[in-house]
């Protein structure tokens, strides 16, 4: 019998079908998000790997790796992110339930720092008030007005230092920063060898002139940059997230920005994605605001597309443990389910 990869019609780079179908003893199946709820549960139903986008604002919050899906999909050995974000999976419940789950953690770094420094360099610079400006009717301004600063010699400090805090902490030197930073994954030579200091999280927000985020979104990071945070920031300091909306408040951001306190935020994440129109921060004209293209380039959807479709190809083929996998302590469990399922005559 075939084994059932399912995905839905979210944009996914060609290379991710291209190998899953090219593969033996493997069924793809698309379903639509919206439309034929029925079809989509079935084909689920009979699922061996679930690959799910890592948006949360791109898929209805039924067909979210939750408990209750899960108890509809007895045949789920893994579920498979799109990216390195599992926003749309419940990482407990799948432990619980014996399934792996798998993301593309650093498939899409070298573009997530691309954009944090190009955040950066658009908020010292001013270059979206300068390109703003240009194209107003009045143009009663000088080059003066829209002076801006040097990001060489101020100091950056990177909340998160992984795959792509890691990539931006040798960006941030090259721009000739000093680069601080925290992360409770590693120690201080771990961080070290990663291109930061290690500092805590408070001596990093009283250090910093720019705060980057790049912490994964979970219980001990929502609401991480809060009012306190914002206060304890460096007066004139920027702001940057291209993390994952919640782990800063909106509106203590706004008011802090507001106030004077900051001087300039980057944001590329959002509570809601896209953000409203009418949300407060979009009418400062000191925030620099994407819609979570971070790490939306081409180079990055393919790299995590042909990761993705990698891992799941060699874990139906031999039952081999993900590269990437989310949460390790399910393997053993895991393990066995894969073994029974897939190679019973093993």
């Amino acid at each position: 019998m075939d084994h059932r990869v399912v995905r839905f019609d979210y944009w996914l780079d060609a290379a991710f079908d291209r190998i899953v179908s090219a593969a033996p003893d493997v069924q793809l199946v698309t379903c639509r998000r919206e439309g034929d709820d029925a079809a989509a549960w079935q084909a689920l139903a009979g699922a061996r790997v679930y690959q799910i986008t890592a948006a949360k604002d791109e898929l209805p919050r039924h067909w979210f790796a939750t408990a209750d899906l899960l108890a509809r999909c007895p045949d789920l050995l893994a579920v498979s992110s799109s990216g390195s974000g599992c926003d749309t999976i419940d990482i407990e419940a799948c432990t619980r339930a014996g399934v792996a789950v798998m993301n593309q953690s650093g498939g899409n770094a070298d573009s997530v720092a691309e954009m944090a420094i190009g955040l950066m360099l658009s908020v010292l610079r001013r270059i979206n008030e300068s390109d703003r400006l240009l194209r107003s009717p009045g143009r009663g301004f000088s080059r003066e007005d829209v002076m801006g600063h040097e990001l060489r010699g101020r100091t950056l400090g990177l909340v998160g230092v992984g795959e792509a805090g890691s990539r931006v902490a040798a960006l941030g030197r090259a721009f000739g920063m000093q680069v601080i930073g925290c992360d409770p994954a590693y120690d201080a030579a771990g961080l070290a060898a990663r291109g930061a200091e290690a500092v805590g999280f408070d001596e990093l927000l009283q250090r910093a002139d720019i705060v980057s985020l790049h912490c994964p979104r979970d219980a001990s990071t929502l609401g991480l940059m809060d009012a306190a945070a914002f206060a304890a920031m460096k007066p004139g300091a920027v702001f940057v997230s291209t993390a994952r909306g919640g782990i800063h408040d909106e509106a203590a951001l706004h008011a802090a920005l507001a106030s004077g306190h900051l001087a300039g935020a980057g944001l590329d994440v959002w509570d809601q994605e896209p953000p409203p129109a009418s949300h407060p921060l979009l009418a400062l004209p000191q925030v620099v605001a994407t819609f979570h293209t971070a790490g939306v380039t081409h180079e990055a959807r393919r790299n995590n597309a042909e990761l993705a479709a990698t891992q799941i190809v060699q874990l139906l083929a031999d039952g081999q443990r993900p590269a990437r996998l989310v949460n390790p302590e399910v393997w053993p469990h895991a393990r066995e389910r894969i073994a029974r399922t897939l190679f019973p005559s093993r």
